[in-house]
């Protein structure tokens, strides 16, 4: 069985899929220990060469980003012990606390000591770098609007667990922000550096340390990129079955408690990660569980630390289940009359018991940006895209139900395909779709959100938001991970006009509100960051903040772990 004019339309074109390199730098050489803060950032963009460390070491890889930043909480009067003063950071300036709508991340600057710099560089040696143009680089998100006013003052690149234990105790000593970074694909500024500090960039930690075929398992490094480790999986039959935007790293993944499209069927990291080895804020290495695939024993200390977002500790091991690439797999894609008839059939084929690996929704501003971006000639309408897996006869009888399930709400030109090709390339063209949006406004910044409610309310609330979307000026998509619940929209804005930021932002309060009245949330797999602090009041409450708050107060009693990070500073104990 094989794509008919579906595949026909798809194949019409050679273009290549569209790219967008954004905030790239021409690094220059340092040759300094003295640190400056550095200005607000400015809008141009410059073509990203390799850079030269300043100790004239050999050339680093570059790394992309996961978890961290450093803002400054601001200070409570209660009659308990408080927990809301940063000693080191600047108690005037904050963003993300309850109401706010700033995503200019505001810190103070207090310049590094010079020991702390010689510690570093003895530790480090070559592998790190004040170079001016790499810490604007790390200090900017790359997939995010959000800025703030500071950048790091040091990179460094550590080699091994020892080396970030050291790190991070020498950071600790002189009360000094730390900020985790691993593979960029972060979108709610989870890299900021508003006060500065020490940006641990952990992409040169990519080693897989041990893989236990029999156990199904692997053991790696954090810096790893769960592309590069399943083409290293590949063959010996296993895959790992997370697959979040390509660049994501293992470590990153984990501090963010990330998905992606496979989580309808394997889960997300939280289900995936069987320990891990952390370092914390005072130096000490902490292991979180053994390798056992169940376990009762004390705390679950690998569930606190998944979602963390790097303000508890640095992650510098991870044990992964892994699972058989599928024996078979067939891919369809059906179009619809309105999203709401999408969203249902999604929930129907949930309820109907069958076990689909992915259940992707498009609407039809997604598929016109994918047809501009790659050349393609797709029906522009709401699209659901399925994977079915297993045996070959099992595959196709799944495919077959659904196709019947379709064609009771609506459903047309259900087509599918087994053809390897063909399925590779329909999933990269789901993978890019972020990108693909930038084709229709190439100077715009994209404002997106990531809400997930009970699945018998993904129908209502995409409708809702589907007509507050179709009404406003801006051009926006919808891209569903529609079989657990989560959606995202992509909204576009032109950064330097300062009404369409504030529409954006209002549109996304309409579906945070909405989704959070649902009994849902405002983060199903990107995780908090700056930009989604303002909201944890509303869905978790006040007391939940403060537990959350009195663990980071154990655990990092100076407040050198990505400060400012996950909880809002109006949280007070």
């Amino acid at each position: 069985m094989v794509f008919s004019s579906w595949m026909s339309r798809l194949r019409s074109s050679s273009k290549p899929i569209y790219s967008k390199l954004r905030h790239s730098f021409s690094l220059k050489q340092t040759t300094s220990l003295q640190t400056s803060p550095a200005p607000e950032f400015a809008s141009s963009e410059y073509v990203r060469k390799p850079f030269v460390s300043s100790w004239a070491g050999p050339l680093l890889p570059l790394a992309l980003a996961v978890s961290a930043g450093s803002l400054a909480f601001q200070s409570c009067d209660n009659n308990g012990p408080s927990y809301c003063q940063a000693p080191n950071l600047d108690q005037t300036k904050r963003i993300g606390g309850k109401d706010s709508t700033d995503f200019l991340v505001k810190g103070s600057y207090k310049k590094v000591p010079q020991e702390l710099m010689e510690e570093l560089q003895a530790i480090c040696k070559e592998n790190m770098t004040m170079d001016y143009d790499e810490r604007y680089f790390h200090g900017k998100p790359q997939n995010s609007f959000h800025k703030a006013v500071n950048i790091p003052d040091v990179i460094v690149f550590p080699r091994s667990e020892e080396e970030v234990s050291k790190i991070v105790a020498s950071c600790n000593k002189y009360k000094v922000p730390i900020v985790p970074y691993g593979g960029a694909t972060s979108i709610e500024g989870h890299t900021l550096s508003p006060s500065g500090g020490v940006c641990i960039d952990m992409t040169l930690m990519k080693q897989v340390k041990s893989l236990n075929v029999k156990d199904m398992d692997v053991v790696v490094e954090p810096g790893i990129g769960w592309m590069e480790l399943n083409e290293y999986l590949e063959p010996y039959g296993l895959f790992f079955p997370l697959d979040p935007g390509p660049g994501a790293t293992i470590g990153g993944m984990c501090a963010t408690r990330c998905s992606g499209s496979l989580a309808v069927r394997y889960g997300t990291m939280r289900e995936n990660v069987i320990n891990l080895k952390v370092v914390l804020a005072n130096g000490e290495v902490v292991k979180t569980g053994s390798r056992a695939r169940k376990s009762a024993a004390g705390y679950d200390l690998t569930r606190l630390m998944i979602g963390s977002e790097g303000t508890l500790g640095v992650i510098t091991e991870v044990t992964l289940r892994l699972q058989k690439i599928p024996q078979h797999s067939v891919v369809a894609m059906c179009n619809f009359p309105s999203v709401k008839d999408a969203a249902d059939v999604a929930i129907a084929t949930m309820l109907s018991g069958i076990q689909v690996s992915r259940v992707e929704l498009l609407d039809e501003v997604q598929v016109r940006a994918i047809n501009l971006a790659n050349g393609k000639n797709l029906p522009e309408a709401p699209t659901l895209m399925f994977e079915f897996i297993g045996t070959e006869a099992y595959s196709r009888e799944q495919t077959l139900i659904v196709q019947k399930i379709a064609q009771e709400h609506n459903g047309s030109d259900f087509v599918f395909a087994e053809d390897a090709e063909a399925k590779k390339e329909l999933w990269k063209i789901r993978k890019e779709a972020l990108w693909a949006c930038f084709a229709m406004e190439p100077n715009f910044e994209a404002m997106i959100t990531d809400v997930c409610v009970p699945l018998s309310r993904l129908a209502d609330l995409i409708s809702r938001s589907k007509q507050e979307l179709d009404s406003s000026s801006l051009v926006c998509t919808v891209i569903a991970h529609a079989g657990d619940g989560n959606f995202h929209t992509v909204v576009l804005f032109d950064p330097n006009q300062e009404e369409q930021r504030k529409e954006a932002e209002r549109l996304n309060h309409f579906m945070v509100h909405a989704a959070l009245d649902m009994e849902g949330t405002c983060t199903g797999e990107h995780g908090v960051g700056t930009g989604k602090m303002k909201y944890l009041e509303k869905e978790l409450g006040m007391e939940a903040l403060k537990t959350m708050k009195r663990i980071k107060a154990a655990l990092d009693p100076n407040d050198i772990m990505n400060p400012g990070k996950l909880i809002p500073p109006h949280v007070c104990f």
